[in-house]
């Protein structure tokens, strides 16, 4: 099309407008209001930029209008007369118009030069490719999610151009599988996780290296996956080398692992082909966080888990023989587990182990001699027994003391008496020095301070209630940051790691802010109902739901199929391989 005027054939023009449509894929109109603005420009171009010119072409028939709008004004409020027209000069027009009417002056065809059809076509192919930008955004952005083949284009400095009809799609250095190279006009399948507006056109995204892609590939490959009687709960890889899935059945008949690996491994080849040879570590997913991860770090065996949920970390103990298994080559194994479960695992050997426990028992020891003035062999007895401070020797019930062989109420009430007077030594020691400190008495007020807790807080200038008060959570439980290398590292506190939680040092500031004036009781109060457990109504619950509600593992009547659920299977894999006490969590 080289030059566009109102003299073109009609139904030329029409036709113009239909081809242009059809290869573009975007609707005629689109392409006849272009054709409108066009001729609307290269109007102002011939008669005057100021004047308001209107062009309408007809869908049906081709047929080109072309008009001068002005409004009617009041005489008085005339300001420019190339948009507005006096009331009595309307008026002579036209008796029947009012202010604010508008005149519309039909204005001849007229042939367009050189530089207003160049000026013409600009505008329509302009027109064009937005809406053409803006099909293909509305075309894909609904499609995030899917697996999208393409044609590849041409390669980018790393970065790989994939043709997919009607749109152009990139895979991005990092979102590719390494190694892998992709040849012009190579036929290729990735996974679509992202489509942006740009001022260019939408970018749309592809990924190969993305877990989401695993998934999908599995849910081709296993009929049982699409279908969702095989749920893939978890997906962590590293991509072109290792990669391991959670999978878990809904139903009970069916073996999550086998399904997925398929008759002699042909349905997990088949993903593994499409991946490059990526390894893949099909794991049976469990509601118990420490089977899970036991399950996770395979093939290495685990000889005992210790959970920490509020940082969700897990101190992983193995043989000494399979600790390399476990952490796998260059941390490969132990970094997927931890992608996978969402946990921070800490692998340490039993020889580690033993070694920390011995210490630790040999401290327990020596404090229980120098408190209890006994001798090691009855503090070892103790330590043994699992009493790890003097206040548990000095406030558990005599009768547990009764139960350890050898002991009678006489001896328990000596040793009971004997950690009580350490303990009150103890508070005095540090109540002396709290004061030394210049730690105020308005400071003991407080919920939950003792002596020793006073003399941390003056030994780190928190002297004032005003100065708990300005303190936050971390600054007393402590908190992990990056460290120099990235990795995160533990930055104790004024307390030691696991002597306050971070709701109840949370709750401890908010109580000195109340006291210092800082705030409303209102807000603890509001605090406090924030922090307690939802009460479940029990009234339309079953007998088996108020059974799970009174063991703590239901939340609530919607959360009874869920419960029932993880408590039949937990009880299968009993049944099944028999308790492991050791991998429970530590309490």
């Amino acid at each position: 099309m080289n030059t566009i005027g109102v003299s073109a054939n009609r139904l030329e023009i029409l036709q113009i407008a239909k081809a242009v449509a059809e290869e573009k894929s975007i609707d005629q109109r689109i392409v006849v209001e272009a054709m409108q603005e066009a001729i609307e420009k290269a109007a102002k171009a011939k008669y005057g930029q100021e004047h308001d010119i209107r062009a309408k072409i007809d869908p049906a028939t081709g047929e080109q209008t072309l008009w001068r709008i002005q409004t009617v004004v009041a005489d008085a409020d005339l300001e420019d007369d190339s948009k507005e027209l006096r009331l009595s000069e309307a008026k002579r027009i036209d008796p029947e118009l009012e202010i604010g009417s508008e005149l519309k002056e039909e204005l001849p065809p007229f042939d367009f030069g050189r530089v207003a059809a160049q000026t013409a076509k600009q505008v329509i192919m302009q027109k064009v490719r937005d809406a053409e930008r803006e099909r293909q955004y509305e075309e894909y952005k609904d499609r995030v999610g899917e697996i999208i083949n393409g044609i590849v284009k041409r390669v980018e400095y790393g970065h790989v151009i994939v043709d997919l009809g009607r749109a152009e799609g990139i895979i991005r250095r990092n979102d590719g599988i390494p190694r892998e190279n992709f040849q012009p006009n190579d036929r290729v399948r990735a996974y679509l996780y992202k489509v942006s507006r740009e001022v260019k056109g939408p970018q749309i995204f592809l990924s190969r290296a993305a877990p989401d892609f695993m998934v999908k590939l599995f849910a081709q490959e296993v009929p049982e996956v699409y279908d969702g009687v095989i749920n893939i709960r978890a997906c962590a890889r590293d991509p072109g080398s290792r990669a391991k899935i959670g999978v878990i059945s809904n139903d009970s008949s069916i073996d999550p692992v086998g399904a997925c690996v398929g008759m002699r491994g042909a349905r997990v080849q088949a993903v593994v082909g499409e991946l490059s040879g990526e390894k893949i570590d099909i794991i049976p997913w469990n509601y118990d966080d420490a089977t899970f991860i036991v399950n996770a770090l395979q093939p290495a065996e685990v000889s005992k888990v210790v959970l920490d949920e509020e940082e969700r970390r897990v101190e992983v103990v193995v043989a000494d023989d399979q600790f390399p298994l476990a952490i796998g080559r260059r941390g490969q194994n132990v970094r997927l587990a931890s992608q996978l479960t969402g946990w921070q695992i800490d692998l340490v050997t039993e020889s580690a182990d033993s070694e920390r426990y011995q210490r630790e028992f040999q401290e327990r020891t020596d404090l229980f001699v120098e408190a209890l003035d006994a001798d090691e062999t009855l503090a070892q007895l103790l330590a043994s027994e699992g009493f790890e401070t003097v206040e548990e020797i000095a406030f558990v019930a005599p009768e547990d003391f009764i139960q350890i062989e050898g002991f009678d109420a006489e001896v328990a009430a000596e040793l009971q008496e004997r950690a009580r007077e350490f303990l009150d030594r103890v508070a005095a020691e540090n109540d002396a020095k709290r004061k030394e400190l210049g730690v105020e008495d308005e400071v003991m007020e407080l919920d939950g301070m003792t002596p020793s807790f006073a003399v941390k807080l003056g030994l780190e200038g928190v002297k004032t209630v005003e100065d708990v008060a300005g303190l936050v959570p971390d600054d007393i439980t402590g908190n992990r940051e990056p460290g120099p290398d990235g990795k995160p590292v533990w930055v104790e506190g004024i307390l030691k790691k696991g002597e306050m939680r971070k709701d109840d040092a949370q709750m401890f500031i908010m109580k000195a802010r109340v006291l210092a004036g800082w705030i409303e009781a209102d807000a603890l109060e509001q605090l406090q109902a924030a922090q307690k457990p939802a009460e479940t109504d029990t009234a339309d619950l079953t007998e088996e739901e108020r059974a799970l509600l009174a063991l703590g593992d239901l939340g609530g009547a919607d959360a009874a199929d869920a419960a029932l659920e993880e408590l039949e299977f937990d009880l299968d894999a009993l049944a099944a391989e028999g308790g492991d006490d050791e991998a429970a969590p530590k309490e």
